[in-house]
């Protein structure tokens, strides 16, 4: 019988491969990149086998998607940022079964959802960050489930979720499961960039007391209250993805019965206008 082992809600910003290179933001994500290891490592004591990563960065349009295939390799650059992320290799395995029966299950659920084995569909830079720190220290098989969800509701984001737990449960897998995406997500506007810093500052102070209030939550166990303001939080603060990673997440670990008090691995920082953080999630 499969177990979900480990959760984590993770950052993926390009400044954490920057960091790594010569620049003015050399060093700079190094606390980032440490939680990521942290995270990797925690599953690995756990014998994590799979991690599944919910990804903010892969946009849809309609039904839910799943990148399955039995393996990933290629070079990737950003269409977003391609002087950010460029030419970065990646060579990862999949897991195609356990990525059909997310499908099935959530879609037996009511959340219509496809899962894909292309060699030409790419993983998104929300998957491929975390991976790239995370292999470092565990070498785990990768599922990506989109989470730029632009037409869906957080409800059917939870049946994902359930979903995803319940394939893991009927599998042989133990996984880490990764809601990858920011806090608050409102980017600097481009006239407005370099006159405030921009890649170390935050574009709201609302956003960064939203953002500190749900590290609060969360670190004190009231998840309850945090799915009170979910709705509101993703859209008021510009969630990035509308924070379907998160209700992909929540709905795998219990929704509003879940009451575990989560651990901040990577104290909370802004960039580029947005808030993130490393926070692992316990699994009851």
């Amino acid at each position: 019988m499969g177990e979900l082992v480990l959760a984590a809600k993770m950052t993926h910003v390009p400044t954490l491969l920057m960091s790594e290179q010569e620049g003015r933001v050399k060093g700079k994500r190094q606390p980032a990149i440490d939680g990521h290891a942290e995270i990797a490592r925690r599953a690995k004591e756990l014998g994590a086998t799979t991690v599944v990563i919910c990804d903010t960065h892969w946009v849809i349009n309609a039904g839910f998607h799943i990148n399955a295939n039995d393996r990933f390799k290629g070079l990737f650059t950003s269409n977003e940022f391609p002087q950010f992320i460029q030419d970065m290799p990646y060579e990862y395995d999949g897991n195609p079964g356990l990525g059909d029966d997310i499908a099935r299950i959530a879609s037996d659920k009511g959340a219509y959802t496809l899962c894909h084995h292309l060699d030409s569909l790419e993983l998104e830079y929300g998957t491929l960050v975390p991976m790239r720190f995370m292999s470092r220290e565990h070498d785990m098989k990768v599922v990506s489930i989109a989470a730029w969800a632009t037409v869906h509701e957080h409800d059917e984001s939870r049946l994902v979720g359930e979903a995803i737990r319940e394939a893991i449960e009927a599998s042989d897998e133990k996984v880490l499961l990764v809601a990858s995406g920011s806090l608050s997500h409102k980017i600097w506007a481009n006239k407005d960039y370099a006159a405030n810093n921009g890649t170390f500052t935050i574009s709201s102070e609302f956003n960064r007391q939203m953002d500190l209030r749900v590290l609060e939550l969360w670190e004190n166990g009231d998840h309850a209250t945090f799915l009170k303001m979910l709705g509101d939080y993703a859209e008021l603060c510009c969630g990035e993805g509308s924070m379907h990673d998160t209700a992909m997440l929540y709905g795998a670990l219990g929704w509003d019965k879940y009451d575990a008090k989560c651990e901040v691995v990577t104290p909370y920082f802004p960039s580029s206008g947005t808030g993130q953080t490393n926070v692992i999630f316990p699994v009851l």
